[in-house]
């Protein structure tokens, strides 16, 4: 059987796998199961193409009329397939069991077709692999050239900011004592002058140790 609503003891939602391919690059899909009878229900997960996809769980029992969650983690891979086609399938087997089985405790023939009696439903899934959207795209090259262009980079942009700051204060500063230079302030008070003076070489020191980190800064292409 295939999944969907022909199915009388689970239904699998969605009807396939699609996994956003990138290469080297792990990336997954979610598959929920529902129990659509008054009965306990067990699931065995199996696939064409074992060593390429991690499937937790692969076994299970579901509640009378519960769900799960199976899902099913695409590992990296080193090549594109032709096409971006993809021949791997999977496949949902369900039956009924006793209430109040424990996953642990399932018999090895359970779903064993040739068990006397048994019923065993079974739901094929087929594999999509996509590509990654323009958006997504978009978004990793904005993120690639914030990262290789310093002017956009927020770290130093923000340290830049900072040392125009100070250097406009300490321009500002500098304007202040030559006025109070200009009207002999110095004289009548020397103290405040002094201190007027520290104050403008204490940023001129600030400012110049903000260009050296600026231009010390590792390059980030």
């Amino acid at each position: 059987m295939t999944a969907g609503g022909g199915n009388q003891l689970i239904s699998v939602h969605p009807d396939e796998l699609k996994f956003i391919f990138e290469l080297e690059k792990q990336t997954f899909c979610d598959l929920k199961v529902v129990n659509n009878t008054e009965h306990h229900v067990a699931f065995k997960v199996k696939t064409t193409s074992p060593k390429k996809y991690f499937v937790r769980p692969n076994t299970g029992v579901v509640q009378p009329w519960d769900s799960c969650v199976i899902r099913v983690t695409l590992q990296a891979q080193h090549e594109y397939p032709p096409d971006m086609q993809c021949k791997d399938k999977f496949l949902l087997q369900s039956t009924t069991v006793p209430p109040h089985t424990d996953v642990d405790e399932l018999p090895a023939e359970t779903f064993n077709k040739d068990n006397s009696g048994k019923i065993i439903e079974e739901c094929k899934l087929r594999v999509v692999y996509a590509a990654p959207s323009a958006q997504e795209n978009s978004e990793d090259e904005a993120l690639k050239s914030s990262s290789k262009n310093p002017d956009t980079n927020p770290a130093l942009q923000r340290l830049k900011d900072e040392r125009d700051a100070a250097i406009r204060s300490t321009q500002q500063l500098q304007q202040e004592l030559e006025m109070l230079k200009r009207r002999r302030f110095r004289k009548n008070d020397p103290g405040f002058s002094l201190t007027f003076a520290f104050v403008v070489g204490l940023i001129g020191i600030m400012v110049g140790f903000l260009l050296n980190l600026t231009m010390s800064s590792p390059s980030t292409e």
